[in-house]
């Protein structure tokens, strides 16, 4: 069961959630969670999450050293877009890495973050679909703890400027 949200209490104040991968639609969801924070004066959260599946049994240390490449370069990623962020509407965004699947981290992240009050995804525009981590969130949609956003990949900054 997910916590209430306290993003309008006293003390709080609302945080757009936008997850970090490496589709080229993601740009779009940051652009457009990055106005809207900037415009309402809420916060901005950039989840980046590694995922774990594809890892085999390693010999002694390298499993140590892949984790922690993975680390430094969700990191980098981490920081180009909340350089962008910055850049876009002069907001700093928190920065969060977490290991395994993207829908159950996404979870788990947004019960442990009260004042997390809107998930912003972008969705792909090809003829393959929005994309799997879109198509997986909003199969549970009538059920997810908050409201999701979903922005289209193919929209312009121009676009976007002018719904924000």
């Amino acid at each position: 069961m997910t916590r209430r949200r306290r993003s309008y209490e006293a003390g709080h104040r609302p945080k757009f959630l936008v997850v970090i991968d490496d589709t080229p639609e993601c740009d779009r969801a940051v652009y457009y969670a990055s106005r809207r924070a900037g415009r309402t004066g809420a916060g901005m959260v950039m989840l980046r999450v590694i995922e774990t599946k594809d890892r085999a049994p390693q010999w002694l240390g390298v499993a140590d050293i892949m984790q922690a490449e993975q680390q430094e370069e969700a990191d980098a990623v981490l920081a180009r877009y909340a350089a962008r962020a910055n850049g876009i509407a002069g907001i700093t965004p928190e920065r969060v890495i977490r290991e395994g699947d993207p829908a159950t981290e996404i979870t788990r992240l947004i019960d442990e973050d009260e004042d997390i009050a809107v998930l912003v995804l972008a969705a792909g525009d090809d003829k393959e679909g929005p994309g799997p981590l879109v198509t997986s969130l909003t199969k549970t949609a009538g059920s997810f703890p908050i409201p999701m956003g979903l922005v289209p990949g193919h929209l312009s900054d121009d676009e976007l400027d002018a719904m924000t």
